[in-house]
């Protein structure tokens, strides 16, 4: 086989050119080829067997194997043996762990294995005697059921027999019940037919104008009913467009009313926006004008009280005297007042009694005037009063009031 090349390289039986130098030429022998097994294995079963065999191999004649061989044993065929060993001895022990005992053929010069199977020997003639046993019961009870099924066959024919018999003795009897059956039938028959008759009568003189009339009222009554329906529709459909168009009126109008609402709204809100600023403004121009009033009147009356004070100064008598006469009726009232809670009043004297009381409250009011001009002649200058207090204090205090 020339080095270097593969599929062309390769010759058997033949010769081929070598170029010396470039090629090189090595032999594999492709003679069968023979090695001993003797392999320690384990059964299926757990027990140990030490196994012996023979190996016959060689290398295939096709180029396939050949150039397998070559490249895996071409340099090392010494080794071929060893190796070809090794690999059948995996697969003897496979092979044996996948089988028992009784499946090899194998040497027991000490007996072992036979004791092994005797067990076994044993228990297969034990299944054997109850095999037995079985099969004789079960030929005892297809014995026994084959009788019985023959006697229940022969029980079955002689009943057949005397059945027969009976039919036969009883054959006169029923051949007339069956004639009367006949007879009865054909009279029934008969009778069926003439009611037959008579309801087909019936249906044409009475049931079909019956159905006819009840078929008119119906269609009539149907009838007015869809009128009915229809009328009450289109008056529904009347009432509906009616309404609609009412809703749409109103709405309109309502639409309306509310634009006018919110036209008079706002109208009504400037003229009382206008007129809110106008009284307000009337209402600055009046508080003004009554503050200057106030104003105007306070400073008239200090002049008032000035210009009395002056008059009173050069002149008290005379304005006392006018006072006092201006307040004459309410001086006598008071005066007089003190007799308002008297329920009896007793007078001596008689007419001069009652005069004299009278008079004597007429002239109350004058004991008053001399304090008053001495009053006036502690005033100062400026018009104003002293500090003390006076009988005639009230009085005096009044006279600008009056004047007022």
């Amino acid at each position: 086989m020339p080095k270097g090349h593969h599929a062309k390289g390769a010759y058997a039986g033949r010769g081929t050119l070598v170029l010396p130098g470039v090629q090189a030429v090595r032999k594999l022998s492709l003679d069968l080829n023979e090695t001993e097994l003797q392999v320690d294995c384990v059964t299926h079963q757990g027990i140990p067997l030490k196994v012996r065999g023979v190996v016959i191999f060689k290398v295939g004649d096709d180029f396939a194997s050949i150039a397998n061989a070559a490249r895996r044993f071409l340099d090392q065929q010494k080794l071929m043996s060893e190796r070809v060993h090794n690999v059948f001895a995996g697969h003897l022990r496979s092979i044996v762990g996948g089988l028992t005992v009784e499946d090899h053929e194998i040497e027991d010069p000490t007996g072992y294995i036979q004791n092994l199977a005797m067990p076994h020997a044993a228990a297969v003639q034990r299944d054997a005697r109850i095999a037995q046993t079985e099969a004789e019961q079960q030929s005892f009870a297809r014995l026994a059921e084959a009788t019985r099924d023959s006697e229940i066959l022969q029980a079955g024919y002689q009943a057949e027999r005397d059945k027969a018999g009976a039919k036969a003795r009883q054959a006169g009897p029923i051949a007339d019940a069956a004639a009367r059956q006949e007879v009865v039938v054909q009279e029934t028959r008969v009778a069926e037919l003439e009611a037959h008759r008579r309801e087909q009568q019936l249906q044409a003189d009475v049931r079909k104008p019956a159905d006819a009339q009840a078929y008119e009222e119906r269609t009539l009554a149907e009838a007015e009913r869809d009128a009915r329906i229809s009328a009450a529709q289109a008056k529904a459909k009347e009432t509906e467009l009616v309404a609609a168009a009412e809703a749409t009126r109103v709405k309109t109008a309502a639409g309306a009313e509310a634009e006018a609402t919110r036209t008079r709204g706002a109208a009504t809100a400037a003229a009382t926006r206008a007129t809110g600023e106008a009284e307000a403004a009337a209402a600055q121009a009046r508080g003004l004008a009554q503050a200057e009033a106030t104003k105007a009147q306070g400073l008239a009356e200090a002049e008032a009280i000035k210009a009395r004070a002056a008059a009173l100064a050069e002149n008290q008598e005379a304005v006392v005297a006018q006072q006092l006469a201006e307040n004459w009726p309410e001086i006598v009232r008071a005066g007089a007042s003190a007799f308002g809670n008297v329920d009896n009043m007793v007078l001596l004297n008689g007419a001069d009694g009652m005069a004299d009381v009278f008079g004597k409250a007429l002239t109350m009011g004058g004991t008053g005037f001399g304090p008053a001009r001495q009053l006036l002649a502690s005033m100062n200058q400026n018009g104003q009063a002293p500090k003390e207090a006076s009988p005639l204090g009230g009085l005096a205090q009044k006279v600008p009031m009056d004047e007022k």
